[in-house]
Order: C-alpha cells, then sequence, then structure tokens
C-alpha cells in the first residue's frame, strides 16, 4: 500500500497533467471518474476520511458533464489535494463553547432590528430595501455580494484590454455634449500620457456634468472598457474627483464587493451601508454549530465567512471571491444544511422514542388478497412489502417513503399494508393531491376492497354536502375500514374512531404541515405513515425533501411491460407524428393529447385544449371520437369524460395536465405532449406514465415550438428520448432546472435555502447530514446545546412540525 505523501503525488500529478496549459489534455480525457474513485480505493489510512467522501463526490458522475462543469470539478478537487497538513484540525479563533442561552437571546434580539433603526435608512429606503425582503439588521448581514472587483491598482490607459472592468486615473482634455443623429450624449476625454479614453454618459443634464468635469482636472475612472469605432471608452463609469480623499480611501485600493441591484438605490450608497452594518453587528453573529463538526469539514463558522465576504482582505486573490463556491459560500451553505438535518434528524429520533402501533403483520386478509390477484408480484414489490412489515410490526410508528415509478405497482403493494391495519381493528386514510387522483385511487382500491369485503369510501371537497355528512358519521363510527380523499380528510369535521395507517401519494405536493395535520385526526394513537411518490428524486433531494423518511424504491416493472418509445417533432414536421397516432387508432388503441392551456391566451402564442380539441376533431381524426378534460370542469363532468374514455366512447383524449398523475386506461397507447419545451422533464416523464400500462407498444411523441439544437429546452427533450429511467431523468432535471424549480418551496413543503443548493453542494448536504445525526445520536435532546435547540426551533418550527417534539 501507498504512503500518503506517494498516493497524494500521484493523484496530484493526474490533475496537475489535465489542469496545466489552461486545461489542454481534458478534452482528450476519458474515464476519469473511474481513474480517480480507483485510486480513491487504494487510499491509504492516512487520508482522512472526509477528504476522501469529499473527492469521491467530486468525482463521481464526472465523464457526464460539461466541459465548463469538468473544469471546476478539477480545480476543486486540486484545491483539496494541496491542502497541506491537512490531518490538523483547522484553527478557530475564539471559545469553543457555542455561547449561553442567555448571549445568544441578547444577540438575537439585537440582530432582529428594524433597518430603519439604522443611521442613514430613513422610511423611503427602508421602503425600498423591503421590497427585496430586507427588514431586519439580520437581513443586511446575509445580504451577499453577487460579485467583486479588483480596485487594488490603477492600470494605464495605454494598456487597457477592452471587455476588462478597470480603473485608470487621468486628466480631462474635452468636455461637452457630442451629437450622433437622433441622439446626444456627454463626452470627456481623459489622458495619463500613455493614451486616451473616453468617458461617455447616455443621461445626464448638460450644467451638472460640466461643473463635474471641467478641462484640466483630474479624475479616477471605474467600469469596463469598450471599443467605439477605433477608440476605446466607458459608459456610464464610476468617477471620483483626485480630491475627494474619503471617497477614494472607500472605492479604490481594494477589492470591492457589488451587490445585487436595488431599486434606485445607488451601488456606492449601499455599499456604504452594508460595510458599516458589518463592522458594527458582525459581532453579534453566534457560531452555533459545535466546534468539531466545522473542524471536520474545514469550515468556517459564519462569522468569518461574512467577514471575509463582505469586507475583503487585500491579501485574498480575486479568482476566490469570484467562485460562487468558495470557502465563504461553503461556510454558509453548510450551516444551512446544517439546520435542515438537524431538525429532521431530530424529528426521526422523536418518532423512534414514540409509542406506536405494533401490528400483527402475518395478515390472512393481506395473504388472501395476493393470492387473488390476478399476476405475481414482482421481486422488488415483494422486497417493499417486507420492509414495511417489519415497520409495521415495531410499536414505533412507520414513517417510511416508496418511492417507483410510473406503472412499478406502489397501490398494490399500499393496500397490503392497508389490509394488515383493518385486520388489527385500525382504519386506514389515504391522501391524494387531486379530486381525479383520489377518484382514481377509490376506483382501484374499491376493487380490491370490494374483493376482500373492506367498506371503503371516497371524501373530496366536491362531494354533496348530504353525502360528506354520510361519510364522516361512517369514518367516526369505525363503518369505513378505508376512506381515500383529497385535502377534505383532515378539515374539521372529519374524525376517526381509531386510524392506525395514514397513506399519502404524491407527498412533494403536500408538505410536512399537511402531512402532520392528518396524522393529528388519530386522536392520541400514534398511526403509521406511507408515503408514496412517482415523481423519482435523486438522493440529493430526498435528503432534504424526505429527510425524516426510511425510504423503499420498487426499481422493477411488472412482466411484459415495454419501455414507452420516446419521439421528438418539431413544428415543420408535428403532421408526422399525428398521422402515428392515426395508425395507433386505426388497431383499436387510444390516444392523450397534452396542452399547456384551457383557452388560446393573446398574451402567450400557445396552442390550447379548447381550439385544439376542435381542430383534431374536424380536421385531424374526424373519423373517431375526440374529448376534452381539462382543470375548469366540475368533478362530475371530469368524471365523466374519464369514464367515456375508459369505457373506449372517446378515442382521442385532449387535456391539460389534470391527467399527469393516477390515470390509468391501459388501451390508450400514444401521448402526444404539444409545446413539450414549456413543461420540466420530470413533468413530462409523468405525463408519459399514462401510456405504456399494459403489454402493448406504446409512445409518446414531443412536439416542440421555436427551439433551437443549442437551447436547454431541446437538450431537456433529448434526454426523455433516450432514457425511461426515471431516476436518471430527474438528476437530469435537477441539473439543468435546479431543485427548486422541480419542487418549488410551497409543493415541498420546506425546501427554501436562501445560500446553499443540493445539486452544486451535495458533498457538503451529506456532511451535514452526518454531523447532525451524529449530534442528534450523541445529545437526543440537544440539551447540552439550548442555544442551538432555539435557534433550531426559531427557523423550522413550523416548516418540520417541530412543536410536536417536546
Amino acid at each position: 500500500m501507498d504512503t500518503k505523501e506517494n498516493w497524494l503525488k500521484r493523484f496530484s500529478n493526474i490533475i496537475e497533467s489535465l489542469t496545466k496549459k489552461d486545461f489542454a489534455l481534458l478534452p482528450k480525457s476519458k474515464d476519469l471518474e473511474k481513474t480517480f474513485l480507483q485510486l480513491l480505493k487504494e487510499a491509504p489510512p492516512e487520508i482522512p476520511t472526509d477528504l476522501q467522501t469529499q473527492l469521491r463526490l467530486l468525482s463521481q458522475s464526472l465523464d457526464a458533464l460539461s466541459m465548463d462543469e469538468k473544469k471546476l470539478r478539477l480545480l476543486k478537487i486540486k484545491d483539496l489535494l494541496l491542502q497541506k497538513n491537512f490531518n490538523e484540525p483547522l484553527k478557530l479563533d475564539g471559545p469553543e463553547d457555542i455561547p449561553s442561552l442567555e448571549t445568544y437571546r441578547k444577540n438575537r434580539k439585537i440582530l432582529s432590528q428594524g433597518i430603519e433603526t439604522l443611521k442613514g435608512i430613513g422610511p423611503k429606503l427602508a421602503q425600498k430595501l423591503a421590497k427585496r425582503d430586507l427588514h431586519t439588521i439580520e437581513d443586511l448581514l446575509f445580504f451577499l455580494p453577487r460579485t467583486y472587483e479588483d480596485r487594488r491598482k490603477i492600470t494605464p490607459i495605454g494598456n487597457l484590454v477592452e471587455g476588462v472592468k478597470a480603473v485608470v486615473f487621468g486628466e480631462i482634455l474635452k468636455s461637452g455634449i457630442n451629437y450622433y443623429s437622433r441622439r446626444k450624449t456627454y463626452e470627456i476625454l481623459i489622458t495619463d500620457g500613455t493614451g486616451f479614453l473616453t468617458l461617455k454618459w447616455f443621461h445626464f443634464q448638460d450644467k451638472v456634468m460640466r461643473g463635474l468635469f471641467p478641462v484640466g482636472k483630474k479624475i479616477y475612472a471605474i467600469g469596463e472598457v469598450n471599443r467605439f469605432l477605433r477608440n476605446l471608452e466607458m459608459s456610464h463609469p464610476e468617477t471620483i474627483s483626485e480630491e475627494d480623499t474619503e471617497k477614494i480611501a472607500a472605492e479604490l485600493g481594494h477589492i470591492v464587493p457589488i451587490y445585487p441591484t436595488l431599486e434606485r438605490i445607488p451601488e456606492k450608497t449601499l455599499r456604504k451601508i452594508l460595510q458599516r452594518v458589518v463592522k458594527e453587528y458582525v459581532e453579534y453573529v453566534d457560531n452555533l454549530i459545535p466546534t468539531k463538526f466545522l473542524q471536520r469539514v474545514k469550515l468556517l463558522p459564519l462569522k468569518k465567512a461574512l467577514i471575509a465576504l463582505h469586507l475583503p482582505q487585500n491579501s485574498e486573490k480575486i479568482e476566490i471571491l469570484l467562485d460562487g463556491n468558495n470557502l465563504y459560500h461553503r461556510s454558509l451553505s453548510f450551516e444551512e444544511f446544517f439546520f435542515l438535518e438537524l431538525g429532521l434528524a431530530l424529528k426521526k429520533s422523536k418518532i423512534a422514542l414514540e409509542k406506536g402501533i405494533a401490528f400483527n403483520v402475518e395478515s390472512r386478509l393481506a395473504k388472501d388478497f395476493l393470492e387473488k390477484l390476478p399476476f405475481e408480484l414482482t421481486s422488488a414489490q415483494k422486497k417493499v412489502i417486507e420492509e414495511i412489515k417489519r415497520d409495521m410490526a415495531r410499536d414505533i410508528p412507520m414513517n417510511r417513503l416508496i418511492q417507483g415509478d410510473v406503472g412499478c405497482g406502489k397501490t398494490v403493494v399500499a393496500f397490503v399494508a392497508g389490509l394488515i391495519a383493518i385486520e388489527n381493528g385500525y382504519q386506514v386514510a389515504l391522501m391524494a393531491p387531486t379530486e381525479i387522483l383520489a377518484e382514481q385511487h377509490y376506483r382501484s382500491f374499491r376493487s380490491y376492497a370490494q374483493l376482500m369485503g373492506v367498506e371503503s369510501a371516497l371524501l373530496t371537497g366536491g362531494l354533496a354536502p348530504s353525502r360528506k355528512r354520510e361519510i364522516c358519521n361512517g369514518l367516526a363510527t369505525g363503518f369505513y375500514k378505508f376512506v381515500i380523499g383529497t385535502h377534505a380528510l383532515f378539515q374539521e369535521g372529519v374524525e376517526f374512531k381509531r386510524l392506525g395507517l395514514v397513506i399519502i401519494d404524491e407527498q412533494h405536493r403536500f408538505g410536512v404541515l399537511q402531512r402532520a395535520s392528518l396524522r393529528e385526526k388519530a386522536k392520541g394513537l400514534n398511526p403509521d405513515t406511507l408515503v408514496m411518490t412517482a415523481t423519482p428524486i435523486p438522493r440529493t433531494l430526498a435528503l432534504t425533501v424526505y429527510g425524516d423518511l426510511d425510504v423503499s424504491i420498487i426499481d422493477e416493472m411488472p412482466k411484459g411491460r415495454k419501455p414507452v418509445i420516446t419521439k421528438l417533432f418539431l413544428e415543420y414536421n408535428r403532421r408526422l407524428a399525428y398521422e402515428e397516432v392515426r395508425k395507433e387508432l386505426q388497431k383499436g388503441h387510444q390516444a392523450y393529447v397534452i396542452l399547456p392551456l384551457i383557452e388560446e391566451s393573446e398574451a402567450l402564442d400557445l396552442k390550447a385544449v379548447l381550439t385544439h380539441g376542435k381542430e383534431l376533431q374536424e380536421d385531424i381524426f374526424p373519423e373517431f371520437k375526440v374529448g376534452i378534460l381539462h382543470g375548469k370542469m366540475s368533478s362530475q363532468e371530469k368524471d365523466m369524460v374519464m369514464q367515456a374514455f375508459k369505457r373506449r366512447e372517446i378515442d382521442v383524449l385532449v387535456s391539460t395536465t389534470v391527467v399527469e398523475v393516477g390515470v390509468d386506461v391501459p388501451n390508450a397507447t400514444v401521448i402526444v405532449i404539444e409545446h413539450a419545451e414549456r413543461f420540466g422533464l420530470s413533468q413530462l416523464h409523468q405525463l408519459r406514465g399514462r401510456v405504456g400500462r399494459s403489454d402493448k407498444q406504446s409512445y409518446c411523441f414531443l412536439i416542440a415550438y421555436k427551439i433551437s439544437f443549442q437551447s436547454e429546452a431541446y437538450k431537456r427533450l433529448q434526454v426523455l428520448c433516450k432514457t425511461n429511467d426515471g431516476f436518471k431523468i430527474a438528476e437530469a432535471d435537477m441539473h439543468l432546472r435546479g431543485p427548486g424549480d422541480i419542487f418549488g418551496t410551497q409543493q415541498s413543503g420546506f425546501i427554501e435555502f436562501k445560500r446553499a443548493d443540493p445539486v452544486r453542494d451535495i458533498d457538503l448536504l451529506l456532511l451535514a447530514k452526518e454531523a447532525a445525526f451524529e449530534l442528534i445520536k450523541e445529545d437526543p435532546t440537544l440539551e447540552r446545546y439550548p442555544a442551538l435547540r432555539e435557534e433550531l426551533f426559531r427557523r423550522w418550527e413550523e416548516r418540520l412540525k417541530l412543536s410536536e417534539i417536546a
């Protein structure tokens, strides 16, 4: 086995060869991931585990990245390997202890003060800052620079480079208005003896400009250098007079942070305010993460990171600051991840301490049901059922997620769990995000329930009041054993006699609070919770969306199912897609056509359900029956259309995305998605899951408008054409659009990071999870860290329902 020094040298030599001469060898290099992972397998014991973890994460999927992403990853690996004495702990100034609760509360009071209390911020300025959610001193401290300008040196005008920001100093030779056809500009010409530079303004007041820039005056100018004809120029530069020593000291001679633009607030004014706030109030920012975890991951306390970002030292390398994933940004991201994972760890440990229902899982009902099924379960389904049974047999509340692609058979698995609960004398509630999905589940489960002699009911907002009262009475008396519904299930007036199992479909559409609200209907019992999702979620996001759940994956499709063939058509050849649809209809099969709008809009040049449905019926498929389905229809109307489609009375169903989940028509073998460029990958994959639900070959035709072969939309659609693997699609979607666009903060329940990014910072997320869960294992109630506990509750109490934790 290599010594530590030899191993580091081998790894470093490879990285050095790949990064030298501006990455000249990189385009020809292959199997980098395999090479690096093999090196990590050979790592000697002296190489710290956390360093190996970070290197492994940076090496994963390396070959699949774009060239720019590869370069960034290699630079990060190089930085890690160049760390000297990495076995030594990071030295952190100040005491290692987390502040006392008294100190923490005093500091919080100071940081929570409104910005109007600060000198120089009046009501009008406070109002402008509030539009960017800047309300308190703490908000300002965490309002970070978007970039930096290196103003440490003055560049001779003769050395200026086009397209580069620079600081110059020169004497004004000319000053006045110039006319260009219909518009005029104010221009001054300056020189420093090495060359000439024009400074130009398009918006100005003549008298003011002449007073500011008389001939002979010497000034500093800061801006981006451009070329107009043969002359170098700066447009609307920042200028400082030679006599203004205060401004020179503030704005020149060092690295200057540039903040996001705020409504009509000059950049210099904003910078002055923020620098004053940081200098006066950053000392009240507490480090609440135990030092040993920061040392382990070699990151900084919040206070140090904020100072480095707002008040960069002259010795700092500008390249490091411009990299949005530097040590300082990573320290802030780790802190955000740590608090989220700490909340999830606390919640999970709390569940483990709760007294749950210990079910007898040897269920005759479940066994009879499986024997009556006309098909055999897949190995994946059987494995997940065993995992669920192990959970249900324990007297700790089950909190399990079933993740599986569309059509993999999650419903059957959930019903088996339901039968176990029912045979033990408990009720089961299944909550779905839409009425269409709830009704679809009801039909599936009702057929199963009738087979087993179990009374079931459907409870949605669209039911008549008399029917609602009847169902509520049946639930309160225990007559209904299995209820399927929407948000109506956790509304006031719905009571259960003995709720033992809660099943939630498409959890990310609800969020933690709604899930908890349904569990609260159990009247003192701690029911088991089973969550299902057909939205494959990469591990990156699963750690944030489902961090408090145990995960089961059904990664096997029922026998006989064929992968859906997906093709992309551009606007000019869309008729070919409909010719392919006609062939399927002539075989007696059915089709979906999905559109983004219900009605045409003047603002959006998109096809709509109502007009396109009419066109399909009259011009394209006159010999077939075309039906229409959309979200503005009543529940009864939607149900009538879906039933007609299932009975094959409708051949082509034109719809919005209300059919995205839950609709099951095995005879439908083709789906056309108009304006496919308007949808996210995961949503397109969900829509594609409406076909391919039998042994017949099925097709998905994507029709895209006004996209180029180089566009992100085209790349996204190509991913869908190449694979049916939902997890690969979700990974690609996340890298292309980011996690926020996939789930949205409202849908996810709590994905709401200010600085952290679960895609970019996956290594930090994993390290934060490890640290947080380790801390809760050591101190399950955070008794030794009262300030940390209080801050955790302040941030996440409602989002994570931590109020349940005493």
